[in-house]
């Protein structure tokens, strides 16, 4: 075949090499070689400003000059550098995820395109439309019996018109007022350090560390299987509801806590002679020992005692060392998990099983698992624990709930047409009502498991005094 170049072609192709040329000369004139006043050279693309210290010459800087530093921060002034981390994670995350999906069903060819998942001419376009409804043209659910139902959906997708609604802006407000509430309350509020400490020693005062390791591996034993069966079942689509989402965090939280346990473990097992039982009588003896050859009784006495207090409260300090990001993590997941555990238990065993059990979703063996013994190894973790409960973490709870929330809505503008949920349906006039009661409903749940933790300060103590360890 004969290679046949038309006058146009010409046209076009010096279009394209007179638009690549001038670029190349404003990057030359741009980022190459721009100077100050002072003759500074300035940071670059291409040339890297050395370390400079001195105010009046960063002045001097040009005002498109970027910095290293203006890479990483916000430009709003109390946005945490990892906010902006945690977005950029999570939107590489799906934007690779978007990507892998569509390399996988149209193979390398898929990159002839500029924009890649929306084609550059109509009709391709509407054959990309035709076939990504085809795809989800069938849904999987599960049956009561714990198998896989493909449910048929409507021949077409919900369109504009559903998000048009007046329900839409109304539950939108029920969802973000929340999630700005909550953001408000972690800003202000202000609670007791956490120690780290509290992470792996058991309020049980002859309770070994190890025991406590050992349970927390052994429920993230026994929590492993009914997830691995419940995601060989269903797959990815496992994920679309909330339960699954909470039996992670929980498993997420048991592995931390194994992990925590295991460091404390090796900690009192290199420094056995620093426990919390034990450092004042260690302190007390060593102190007295030093001043027992006093030969004036009442002047020792008062100097030991102060050197006791002196010793008591440095090995306090020595003990009660700050935990640092993870050990947060695991004290903001063992608190939302707590809520979202009561919240899960609560809708399944008094709302779906009685009402909509011959739904898509009923009562088995596994879900029945899944839906008791997430708060039953809680709440065992709870009564032997350390880890504290102070209110303002049900901001954590709400968050990951409306997060939850935000996943659905983005998924089914994206095609979906199926909820998980009847009350979380939008083209109902009952459904503000339905949003703003879940909203409300995170209250009592937090609070219940907020009370279970105080009746154990309260109640332990009483019933068994010389072996727990009243928190103060």
């Amino acid at each position: 075949m004969a290679l046949v170049i038309y006058w146009y072609d010409i046209v076009c192709f010096g279009i394209v090499a007179a638009s690549l040329g001038v670029s190349f000369w404003v990057v030359w004139r741009r980022e190459l070689a721009s100077k100050c006043d002072d003759n500074i050279i300035y940071q670059s693309l291409l040339v890297a400003r050395p370390d400079i210290t001195d105010r009046t010459v960063v002045a001097a800087m040009p005002g498109n000059h970027v910095g290293s530093s203006q890479l990483w921060t916000s430009c709003w002034k109390q946005v945490h550098p990892g906010w902006l981390l945690a977005t950029r994670s999570i939107s590489f995350l799906v934007m690779a995820g978007l990507l892998w999906r569509d390399i996988v069903e149209w193979d390398a060819t898929i990159f002839i395109y500029y924009t890649e998942g929306l084609a550059s001419r109509s009709g391709e376009f509407r054959y990309l439309l035709l076939n990504s409804h085809l795809k989800w043209s069938t849904l999987k659910t599960r049956t009561s019996s714990g198998g896989i139902l493909y449910a048929s959906m409507s021949s077409t997708s919900e369109g504009v018109g559903y998000w048009l609604r007046w329900q839409v802006p109304v539950c939108a407000l029920a969802i973000i007022c929340p999630c700005l509430l909550s953001f408000h309350v972690i800003k202000k509020a202000k609670t007791e350090p956490l120690y780290i400490h509290d992470l792996w020693k058991s309020r049980w005062r002859c309770l070994n560390p190890l025991w406590l390791l050992f349970y927390r591996f052994f429920a993230l034993l026994c929590l492993s299987p009914m997830l691995y069966r419940i995601v060989e079942l269903d797959g990815a689509f496992a994920f679309y509801f909330y339960t699954q989402w909470t039996f992670m965090l929980i498993m997420i939280y048991f592995a931390l806590g194994t992990v925590m346990s295991a460091y404390g473990c090796w900690v009192s097992f290199k420094h056995p002679a620093v426990s919390e039982h034990g450092e004042k009588s260690v302190f007390l003896k060593r102190d007295v020992e030093e001043d027992g050859t006093a030969t004036s009784i009442t002047y020792k006495e008062k100097k030991s005692e102060g050197t006791v207090k002196l010793g008591i409260h440095c090995a306090e300090e020595a003990i009660r060392e700050r935990a640092g990001f993870w050990g947060y993590l695991m004290q903001i997941i063992y608190q939302t998990c707590a809520g979202a555990v009561i919240l899960t238990d609560i809708i399944f065993w008094c709302v779906i099983v009685p009402f909509l059990s011959n739904s898509h979703l009923g009562l088995n063996a596994l879900m029945g698992c899944m839906h008791s013994l997430n708060a039953v190894f809680l709440l065992i973790d709870t009564a032997l624990n350390s880890l504290p409960f102070p209110w303002f973490r049900l901001a954590y709870f709400v968050q990951w709930s409306c997060l939850y929330v935000i996943f659905q809505w983005v998924i089914h503008a994206c095609g979906f047409t199926w909820w998980p949920y009847p009350f979380l349906e939008l083209n109902t006039p009952w459904a503000p009502l339905w949003y703003f009661a879940m909203a409300a409903i995170h209250i009592p749940c937090y609070g219940i498991y907020a009370l279970i933790c105080k009746a154990k300060k309260s109640f332990f103590p009483r019933l068994f005094p010389r072996a727990f360890v009243r928190s103060y």
